[in-house]
């Protein structure tokens, strides 16, 4: 059976591109389009879509709007696609925080229709499997740091990689804000855009005792810092003597992802082998699983999100299926499990 999508974009050149890219894939149907959100709850009431690509910027109601109504009174899966700007990044956490199941941009300049229709395919894929029911959207008010964290009597020389997609913004919250300020250095893969990847490391600084910001070519990994590969660079691990550092550079996507977890896997099995621990979230496809098994492989300690809870278990799963992982745990339970190993 395929899956039904509804197309809301108030641009009508941005409801064709997108109509003709998802219906290339026999797995996809397009039963609509809507120019803004008025049309759109009457589309989806009438159409009943499994998901809706969904506009931030719209006239007459804004999508982050318009998402927050839907998520209350008619629950769906739903993608959000922005413009690749600094304002977008902070409206695509908006958009998360709302219920979003994933967020992705609009071709442009630096993403080509042919990058776009591959990553909104997999992001209408995974979000058609996700209950949304079952993963309400944050309410907050504002941002608070826990008054309860976990400690750690001593730093180590431990390095700590991390890689999810879908779902994977509020797992790596969950994780990183309870963690203490001295906790090994961390580099991280969450499958998001340029810009969009900036904002989430700023949003992360303010919540987490740790220092996070979307890393740079030539970034030092210490204790107490983590480091957000950015939107469309890859990200790898260096070493030079006992300092551990990162490169960012363009290259290939891997996996069909840019920034790759498997690259940052690799990297990290090659250059901290027995040093390094391993983290697996939410996320669907197989990104990763090789590399976490090639970092176990190399004497690593990995450690895979369950399925419980998981938005989309498929990157565990994988990584696990391939004998990549020690210990499979709940969201709220890795932050113990690392440290305790630690």
């Amino acid at each position: 059976m395929s899956i039904k999508v509804l197309v809301v974009d108030d641009s009508a050149i941005v409801r064709k591109i997108f109509s003709s890219e998802l219906s290339r894939d026999p797995e996809i149907e397009v039963i609509g389009t809507a120019p803004d959100p008025y049309i759109a709850r009457d589309k989806i009431v009438k159409l009943k879509p499994d998901v809706v690509t969904l506009d931030v910027e719209m006239p007459r109601m804004d999508g982050i709007t318009f998402l927050r109504r839907l998520m209350k009174h008619y629950p769906m899966p739903a993608v959000v696609v922005s413009s690749l700007t600094t304002k977008g990044g902070e409206l695509a956490m908006e958009a998360l925080d709302a219920g979003a199941v994933d967020v992705m941009c609009k071709p442009g300049a630096a993403y080509t229709v042919g990058d776009m229709s591959v990553e909104l395919i997999e992001k209408i894929k995974a979000a058609s499997r996700v209950d949304v029911s079952r993963h309400k959207p944050e309410v907050k008010a504002k941002a608070v740091k826990p008054s309860k964290r976990l400690s750690l009597t001593k730093t180590t020389n431990k390095v700590i990689a991390i890689g999810a997609s879908t779902g994977g913004t509020q797992a790596l919250q969950k994780l990183l804000q309870v963690l203490p300020g001295n906790t090994p250095g961390i580099a991280v893969v969450q499958h998001m855009p340029e810009n969009f990847t900036k904002s989430f490391a700023n949003r992360l600084n303010d919540l987490c005792e740790m220092e996070v910001f979307e890393a740079r070519d030539g970034d030092t990994l210490i204790p107490g810092r983590v480091l957000i590969a950015p939107g469309n660079y890859h990200m790898v691990l260096n070493r030079s003597g006992a300092n551990y550092y990162v490169s960012v550079r363009r290259g290939p996507l891997v996996n069909r992802h840019r920034p790759s977890v498997e690259v940052l896997f690799k990297s990290v099995a090659e250059y901290a082998g027995s040093n390094a621990i391993g983290i697996i979230l939410t996320g669907m496809g197989a990104d990763g699983a090789d590399g976490m098994k090639q970092m176990k492989d190399s004497g690593a300690f990995n450690i895979a999100q369950d399925e419980a809870s998981s938005v989309v278990f498929g990157m565990p799963r994988e990584a696990i299926n391939r004998g990549g992982v020690d210990v499979v745990k709940p969201i709220d339970k890795i932050a113990s499990e690392l440290l305790s190993h630690i």
